[in-house]
């Protein structure tokens, strides 16, 4: 399973008046899209994005958890201490899914604001652990894909490539214990390399288990933490 990371377009911000005189931020726009081929050639087909949509809205949109940072993460976990927006809306329209997101009052967040006053443009990233499949047109998204987030805000939507191609979607990222990791495959690899031929099939097997166990807890709807 490899970190997955898709950047779209600009996002707008909305600055709102509320009844006791503050400002409420927020932005809005395309948080995913499938059914086309992205700028890091890779399609989403709308089945997958669908089902994991309803998930995402089931577990966290609607439980007030659907955290998203400033910057690109790499890792599929959500940093706590770089959260700046919680995503309050996420629903299909046509093959792209609209979201809007509320910008917080944590240190991250205060800087988006501070982003919006001055005019700064930013875009939005999804984040998400999955398989890709190769096809005459490209990569697609295989069905074990995994949101993580809808939305990170990114400075810089027109390269994508510069920010999601690399060392992040070189690792692999398993399933322990409920939790995503990516330190337990490395150590079997590490492992393997000094071992004799026996222990090498001994940690296949082992890594080969991890798998399995993570795709049933996919299916159960087990969330990452």
């Amino acid at each position: 399973m490899k970190l997955i990371a898709e950047v779209y377009d600009y996002v707008k911000p909305l600055v709102e008046a509320t009844q006791d005189g503050q400002k409420a931020y927020t932005i809005e726009g395309v948080f995913l899209q499938a059914e086309v081929k992205n700028r890091n050639g890779r399609t989403y087909p709308m089945s997958v994005l669908e089902r994991e949509v309803d998930r995402y809205n089931t577990e966290y949109v609607k439980q007030n958890r659907a955290l998203g940072e400033l910057g690109h993460p790499e890792s599929p976990h959500i940093n706590l201490d770089r959260v700046s927006h919680m995503i309050t809306k996420l629903e299909a329209n046509g093959t792209d899914f609209m979201g809007r997101a509320k910008i917080m009052e944590t240190p991250f967040g205060k800087i988006v604001k501070s982003f919006i006053d001055e005019g700064v443009k930013f875009g939005v990233s999804s984040r998400g652990v999955g398989s890709l499949e190769n096809s005459m047109d490209g990569d697609v998204v295989a069905n074990d894909f995994f949101l993580a987030t809808a939305a990170d805000i990114v400075a810089d939507p027109s390269a994508p490539q510069a920010f999601v191609r690399g060392l992040r979607e070189q690792r692999d990222w398993v399933w322990d214990n409920g939790v995503l990791s990516s330190a337990q495959i490395e150590a079997l690899h590490t492992t393997s390399s000094k071992a004799s031929v026996k222990t090498r099939t001994q940690a296949r097997a082992v890594e080969t288990r991890i798998f399995e166990s993570f795709m049933r807890e996919l299916r159960k709807g087990t969330r990452v933490r």
